[in-house]
């Protein structure tokens, strides 16, 4: 089965996959640095799929896409989320299925195109008062250090020797996919060369390097006013002073957003996408028709 769907942003090919039919279109926007959106969310997208249209964004360095040039800034993140939708001529309003750090993205989004965003659906979703968290807790100059210590130790396990063996559940299968059943040995397959192929992509790097300046643009943007269902983990941020699970509550509270508590670690479309497509469906059909 192929999961690839190139459409062309500027000069640069990104893979815009879709499934399912409906009014409602959901939108899946990936973590920073998953390997491969269209393979790492199918768990809970095909469940979805049965009743919606569910599109998924390859972003630049990701998956089956190619590269861009211009710089991860938030503005040219979300141009491109919304460009690339366009190509493939899927048209808004969209319901966004945002995991992690794609986050920042959603709020952008939501706050400076109200009118392409009915919903946000949030997968462990990272919001901008996390990375502003982290910021606070550690200078910029330390936070950079830690991300150029991260790609150094990328470097090492992209050359698939005794480490890459020895840290294989922090590394390829850390969402658990690897060694689950949801993805056939076929797509396994396609995952670890996915992997491989795009564990030092540059985008990466550059999303990381600007984190806390696409977080205060998108925390700077205003209040999100779509309706929004949340669910939160129990996973172990990088603040010292208050836990990832707190911010979140409070990001849902000041935001009237629904919200459930999981404590299947932050990567839960692996571990519950049954219970979670089952939540947002409902969601869906009160909030977002």
């Amino acid at each position: 089965m192929s999961y690839e769907n190139i459409v062309k942003v500027g000069d640069a090919s990104l893979n815009v996959y879709s499934e399912g039919s409906g009014s409602t279109t959901i939108v899946f926007m990936a973590d920073l640095g998953i390997t491969s959106p269209v393979l790492e969310y199918r768990p809970l997208y095909t469940k979805l799929a049965e009743r919606y249209r569910v599109v998924v964004i390859e972003k630049s360095g990701y998956g089956y896409s190619g590269h861009m040039i211009s710089k991860r800034t938030i503005e040219n993140l979300v141009m491109e989320d919304r460009y690339s939708l366009k190509a493939a001529g899927i048209e808004p309003p969209y319901v966004l299925a945002v995991h992690g750090y794609g986050g920042i993205e959603a709020v952008y989004w939501a706050t400076q195109y109200p009118d392409e965003v009915k919903g946000i659906l949030g997968i462990d979703m990272g919001m901008p008062d996390h990375a502003l968290a982290v910021a606070k807790e550690l200078s910029e100059m330390k936070r950079q250090e830690m991300v150029r210590k991260r790609r150094d130790f990328l470097i090492k396990v992209a050359k698939k020797g005794l480490m890459s063996k020895l840290l294989y559940k922090q590394t390829l299968d850390v969402s658990g996919l690897m060694s689950g059943g949801y993805l056939t040995a076929e797509e396994k397959a396609q995952y670890k060369e996915l992997y491989y192929k795009n564990l030092l992509n540059e985008e990466v790097s550059d999303e990381s390097v600007l984190m806390t300046e696409n977080a205060t643009k998108a925390h700077d943007s205003g209040k999100v006013q779509c309706p929004m269902c949340l669910f939160i983990s129990d996973m172990n941020g990088q603040m010292k002073s208050i836990s990832w699970r707190e911010l979140s509550v409070s990001f849902a509270k000041r935001a009237n957003a629904e919200y459930h508590l999981s404590d299947t670690g932050h990567y839960p479309y692996s571990k519950i996408p049954g219970m979670m497509a089952d939540t947002f469906m409902t969601f869906i059909e009160k909030n977002c028709k």
